[in-house]
């Protein structure tokens, strides 16, 4: 909500310490001011110069510079306007009109040793007066969307719309449709069946034959455990070998059901 009149602050936008002020002599014509026909050397008073800035007003006060005490001031509407004018052969001075406040206002001269000072008096204004214009911008565009016509997304008197609930639900059967796989020991899944195979039938599934024990291989680490036999003679290792050998060869011509490889 934007702030009344009498909630308005008042706002520091410049101090300079140092300033002149100046008598303008009449002028002659129309043509712009020149700080050539002043006196330059010769200042009608010197202080101290604060622009404030009350709500969308800048006030230009020229102030004493131990005490603080206003010397005169100079109330800006617009800018650039009548009561900020720069000169025409000089950016270091400008022309401002000072009031009292009961009416009666007069224009006086007031420049800066400085040239960077005059630079920065002359940008506190614009910016000030940028804002101003950039805030009337947004209250005018948030007055137009009150005054402009409500967005209605309500249903209008017989309007209708059409869901297709049939495509619905295909879609969430087809999501559905697919089986877990039944979960194995220590939580890992299974493969489904191969397809072709008898899934209604009741018959179990064969059991995994246990896989074979490789010459040497453990299955477990508890076989390393088991004593070991200790080795033969060197004498015997030939005739072990050749008795050992005799009678697995006879125990496999015996047992047809066997292969000898």
């Amino acid at each position: 909500m934007a702030a009344g009149p009498e909630e308005e602050y008042e706002s520091v936008l410049c101090v300079k310490p140092a300033v002149l002020v100046y008598r303008l002599p009449p002028r002659a014509s129309n043509r712009g001011y020149r700080a050539a026909e002043w006196q330059l050397d010769q200042p009608a008073w010197s202080g101290r110069l604060r622009i404030t800035a009350k709500g969308s007003t800048a006030f230009i006060k020229l102030e004493d510079k131990a005490s603080g005490e206003l010397f005169a001031q100079a109330p800006v509407e617009q800018f650039p306007g009548i009561a900020v004018e720069g000169v025409t052969d000089s950016s270091r001075y400008f022309v401002i009109r000072i009031e009292d406040g009961n009416g009666r206002r007069a224009f006086i001269g007031v420049g800066f040793v400085d040239r960077g000072d005059a630079f920065d008096f002359n940008v506190a204004l614009q910016d000030h007066f940028k804002w101003v214009r950039q805030q009337s911008e947004l209250a005018r565009q948030a007055q137009d969307l009150e005054q402009g016509p409500k967005l209605d997304l309500g249903f209008k008197e017989g309007q209708t719309i059409k869901l297709n609930i049939a495509n619905m639900k295909k879609k969430e059967g087809g999501t559905g449709s697919t089986r877990p796989r039944p979960a194995g020991l220590g939580g890992l899944s299974l493969l489904p069946p191969p397809p072709g195979g008898k899934s209604g039938s009741g018959e179990r599934p064969a059991p995994l034959s246990t896989p074979a024990q490789l010459p040497g291989t453990p299955i477990t680490d508890s076989l390393l455990s088991w004593p070991q036999p200790t080795a033969a003679p060197a004498a015997d290792v030939w005739g072990d070998f050749a008795k050992a050998s005799g009678s697995s060869s006879n125990q496999a011509q015996g047992n047809t059901g066997w292969v000898q490889f």
